[in-house]
């Protein structure tokens, strides 16, 4: 276990965690070297996590630690209301979501999850949803 500081917080995380997120880091200011390996890290984790539970949609919590510059620089998701602090909202780029479910493999969406895809999608009509997919709106 390490102890790092973030905004001025400490926390104790495991020695290859603080690897990751120092690798993240690096990838973030620049070093592509670095963002691929972290990510490379990441996936490894999804799958191990994925072959262990199953595949299913899970919730994540995202700290906010230069999750703009991260979602922004890689193109994933744009600001809905980039001025209104009162009113942040993401959306995701169609090539993301369609890269997303191609890796769903054999696994359909419910509707209601159809619905909440939809609704974070930035320009859905744009998506090629799979064959699959039922909402339109």
């Amino acid at each position: 276990m390490v102890t790092v500081r973030e905004e001025g917080r400490k926390r104790r995380i495991t020695a290859a965690e603080a690897f990751i997120l120092q690798l993240t880091q690096r990838g973030l200011a620049g070093d592509s070297a670095a963002a691929r390996s972290s990510l490379a890290a990441i996936e490894t984790a999804r799958v191990k996590s994925a072959d262990a539970e199953g595949l299913g949609i899970k919730k994540f919590v995202i700290v906010p630690i230069q999750i703009e510059c991260v979602l922004r620089t890689l193109g994933m998701a744009t600001k809905k209301f980039p001025t209104d602090k009162k009113r942040v909202r993401w959306e995701i780029n169609p090539w993301a979501v369609e890269a997303t479910l191609a890796r769903l493999g054999d696994r359909q969406l419910t509707e209601a999850e159809q619905r909440k895809v939809w609704s974070c999608t930035r320009v859905p009509h744009k998506v090629n949803w799979p064959g699959w997919w039922t909402v339109t709106e």
